[in-house]
């Protein structure tokens, strides 16, 4: 009978620092995704941040005379799919465009992000992006051409670009910015993704890629 109150009180701790343990990873979880785009704050000359409701931050940082918007969205709903988080960089100024052209790689269908599946008219896949690849436009008469689109098919050459869009309205790049580790996932079901910020190296290729094309199709635009 004497050992029912130590089991008690050994219960008792147990309870404590499970519950301790609970808070204390949702303490580092809630400031890891609010971190999540701190590294590449330095990026900017000057920038705005908000929480969006999944906890990680949406920022607009300003490179000269260019506002970039920089999303990050968790993706964990996908049937038979490891979780991932979605890095979404967009320069939502005029673009001398008329059509709006999508390029998505290894399309699933179920990708949360993108509009691709809304566009009316589906195209041939060029040779130079990689195999499999998804394109697609509202107006395939007026899509920029192979040529300007060869000049920038090295994007793809980085397995983790998931899409491009060329609009009137900007230009979108979506990356994979993060994913579930397999073992845990399958095993303890842990779908936690963005607890390491996004390196600054990674976020500097995609604004200069989103500059460059920006640049090219003025040239192409100016060019008769």
């Amino acid at each position: 009978m004497a050992s029912l109150p130590l089991l008690a009180a050994a219960l008792a701790c147990l309870a404590l620092w499970l519950g301790f343990a609970v808070h204390s990873a949702a303490h580092k979880r809630k400031a890891a995704r609010a971190g999540y785009f701190s590294a590449v704050l330095p990026l900017f000359d000057r920038f705005a941040t908000r929480l969006e409701p999944t906890g990680f931050p949406r920022v607009t940082g300003h490179l000269g005379s260019h506002a970039f918007d920089l999303q990050a969205l968790p993706d964990s709903l996908t049937f038979r799919k490891l979780p991932a988080l979605w890095v979404m960089v967009t320069l939502p100024e005029p673009m001398p465009v008329n059509a709006t052209l999508d390029i998505l790689t290894r399309a699933t269908g179920q990708e949360p992000f993108t509009r691709f599946s809304a566009l009316a008219h589906s195209l041939p896949c060029p040779p130079f992006l990689p195999a499999g690849s998804g394109v697609r436009s509202d107006d395939a008469s007026a899509v920029p051409s192979e040529q300007l689109l060869a000049r920038h098919a090295g994007l793809f050459a980085d397995p983790l670009v998931k899409e491009l869009v060329i609009s009137p309205k900007g230009l979108r790049l979506v990356i994979l910015g993060d994913e579930a580790e397999r073992g845990r996932y399958l095993i303890f079901r842990d779908a936690e993704v963005g607890l390491a910020p996004l390196a600054a190296a990674r976020m500097t290729q995609l604004l200069d890629s989103l500059l460059a094309l920006r640049q090219d199709l003025i040239k192409a635009k100016e060019t008769p």
